[in-house]
């Protein structure tokens, strides 16, 4: 499994950022090929501390080359560039191919 994680640092405007980002751009995500789960949470924590982050979510694909092809699908194209509509403090993302724990 290869897993694609999003961390949100906080927006300008947190209300706008929940209701766009759940009504506009999750389900644009949802209509991404190869995508086999997904999740987030507007409730990020840290320990110890303030968390850098408003929010978080993690999709997850078969292999690398599935979230590549994704990503660069019309569909993932779509959802990249609709970013920019809620997330005014940017977005970190990160992905990996997932090991299971013995």
């Amino acid at each position: 499994m290869h897993k694609l994680v999003v961390l949100y640092p906080e927006p300008a405007d947190p209300g706008h950022f929940r209701d766009y980002y759940v009504t506009h751009h999750l389900p644009l995500v949802k209509q991404m090929p190869g995508l086999l789960a997904w999740r987030y949470s507007f409730e990020v924590a840290s320990t110890p501390g303030q968390t850098p982050y408003f929010a978080i979510f993690e999709a997850e694909f078969a292999d690398a080359a599935a979230m590549t092809a994704s990503r660069e699908s019309p569909q993932g194209r779509q959802v990249a560039a609709d970013v920019a509509n809620y997330a005014t403090g940017g977005a970190v993302v990160i992905h990996y191919p997932v090991q299971d724990g013995a």
